[in-house]
């Protein structure tokens, strides 16, 4: 009699997300829609005083794994300024073989101001990551982004040695595109990580993005004094990156943002309380 062969095991992956749109209602920003599947969730902590408010995406799981799949979607209606943040820092899991995917889409409408300010993404060793970011922004609106990555769990002595990321970017204007980059690392990832004309060994990197159409110099030349490297590829948008041992990358990050949150935003130049909890 033959012998039965084992089904190969099989793994749950998540398939979640979170939608949300804001509204204007009587001169202020107002939850109008709100959609969230598991593991995704998000909660609304109340702001300071004066500040807009804030929506913290949550992932219950505590965590992404190859094979899951999580898609955001944010839409700020015209007039209104929301920030959206996390509570903590998201973690890719090492994977068995599968990708892990990301997507968020984010939309601003007409005089409308969105900030969009995670915490960091930790890669395991051992991750495939694959991330795309697609921003459309209206005439008059206003964009202040940052991510951060960070190369393993150097808290536990954790090198980053295989895995691949793949993070896209794309920012239009009224439908034309205004910025576009890709970062692919695959095979011999630590190589490229460790290489001087690459990443030089840095434990983490950060890119923080800035849409207005109001002059950005002057915000430009303040910024580079948080050890940024900073450009303004093209009027009403300016790029600065960071490079180095991952506390110092934050830090930078952090200040810059309460910097820009006061000139670019005019508002308040603190970060979000989700980030100093």
């Amino acid at each position: 009699m033959p012998r039965r062969a084992d089904a190969p095991p099989t793994h749950q992956r998540s398939r979640g997300g979170a939608a949300l749109r804001f509204a204007l209602a009587r001169g202020e920003t107002r939850l109008a829609d709100l959609h969230q599947a598991s593991p995704m969730r998000i909660l609304f902590p109340t702001p300071e005083p004066g500040e807009p408010p804030l929506a913290a995406l949550v992932n219950t799981a505590g965590g992404l794994a190859g094979g899951d799949e999580v898609a955001v979607s944010i839409e700020a209606g015209p007039g209104t300024h929301a920030v959206i943040s996390t509570p903590a820092a998201e973690k890719v899991y090492r994977s068995l073989g599968a990708e892990t995917r990301i997507e968020a889409r984010l939309q601003v409408g007409a005089g409308a101001m969105l900030e969009w300010l995670p915490q960091e993404t930790i890669l395991f060793d051992g991750a495939r990551l694959a991330r795309r970011l697609e921003v459309d922004l209206a005439p008059g609106a206003t964009l202040l982004l940052a991510e951060m990555l960070v190369f393993g769990r150097h808290a536990r002595g954790e090198v980053l040695r295989e895995g691949s990321l793949l993070d896209t970017w794309r920012v239009r204007r009224g439908g034309a595109l205004l910025w576009a980059d890709g970062l692919a690392l695959g095979e011999g990832m630590r190589e490229r990580l460790d290489d001087p004309f690459g990443f030089a060994g840095a434990e983490a990197c950060a890119t923080l993005l800035a849409a207005s159409e109001t002059p950005l110099q002057a915000a430009r030349d303040a910024a580079r004094g948080a050890g940024a490297a900073a450009t303004l590829p093209r009027p009403g948008l300016l790029l600065l990156r960071w490079l180095g041992a991952a506390a110092a990358v934050r830090e930078g990050l952090g200040a810059t943002i309460r910097l820009l949150r006061g000139q670019v935003l005019g508002s308040a130049p603190v970060l979000p309380r989700l980030w100093t909890c």
